[in-house]
């Protein structure tokens, strides 16, 4: 079945783009989620922004000093947040879900909670979509930004995954599995995300390739963590991802 992007998103480049959406899916992130918010914070970008915050229902903390922690940004920074609460864990894709459906801005960003990515390449990462050439923009964690060496087999899964998505979808994309994604509003008046958990990499990719979106990748930091610094993905999410890639190329 040959892949046929529909060439039909159409939005108005026209509109002034005025303010950012940060959504941050939080799950067991007590050690770093006051670090990142107040680093989101303090990322300068040349948009108004709202934070998002969706805690994923933690059971090490994270849930009872949230509150306390927006209150004290809202205070100390000025800061406009909202918080949602899950009542029991449905995963990353369904708490991004649920912030979506608070986000107001004209543009949306996801940004982990657990310091792997640099707020400081804000500028960057909006740059191509501010600048009208983009209506998509991932991170690429490979070619160019500074990257911790860790393990070599995450590497090469992620190699993997991103180039059978490729050869699905027809893009040449380096870095399927980045959490950083930047994508204009109109993606999220048009398109439904259905995955759970990290099925939401290969979902928003093979759809948003679909839709005919113009997609960008810019080099950005990657600090990322080992399993005893709190990784949480693992070998069971790569396949399940051959799965998602399967099930939203042809089924879905």
């Amino acid at each position: 079945m040959k892949f046929m992007p529909s060439n039909q998103f159409a939005v108005d480049r026209s509109k002034p783009l005025r303010r950012l959406s940060i959504v941050i899916a939080v799950y067991n992130e007590k050690p770093t989620i006051a670090t990142t918010v107040e680093r989101v914070i303090r990322a300068i970008t040349p948009l108004e922004r709202e934070l998002v915050i969706v805690d994923d229902f933690s059971r090490d903390g994270t849930r009872e000093l949230l509150p306390e922690l927006v209150r004290r940004m809202q205070q100390n920074f000025a800061a406009q947040i909202h918080l949602a609460l899950h009542e029991r864990n449905k995963g990353k894709g369904a708490a991004l879900r649920t912030g979506f459906k608070h986000a107001t801005g004209d543009i949306i960003l996801i940004q982990d909670a657990d310091l792997e990515y640099d707020p400081r390449d804000y500028p960057r990462l909006l740059e191509p979509i501010l600048e009208g050439f983009a209506d998509v923009v991932f991170g690429n964690r490979f070619h160019g930004g500074a990257h911790r060496v860790l393990y070599f087999w995450h590497y090469v899964s992620n190699q993997v995954l991103t180039f059978f998505c490729n050869v699905l979808t027809n893009v040449n994309l380096t870095d399927m599995e980045v959490g950083y994604k930047v994508f204009r509003r109109e993606v999220l008046d048009v398109l439904e995300f259905r995955s759970n958990r990290f099925g939401f990499e290969p979902e928003f990719t093979i759809k948003v390739a679909r839709l005919g979106c113009r997609i960008y990748e810019v080099p950005i930091r990657y600090h990322g963590r080992t399993y005893e610094e709190g990784k949480k993905i693992t070998w069971r999410d790569g396949l399940a991802a051959v799965w998602h890639i399967l099930r939203f190329r042809f089924f879905e």
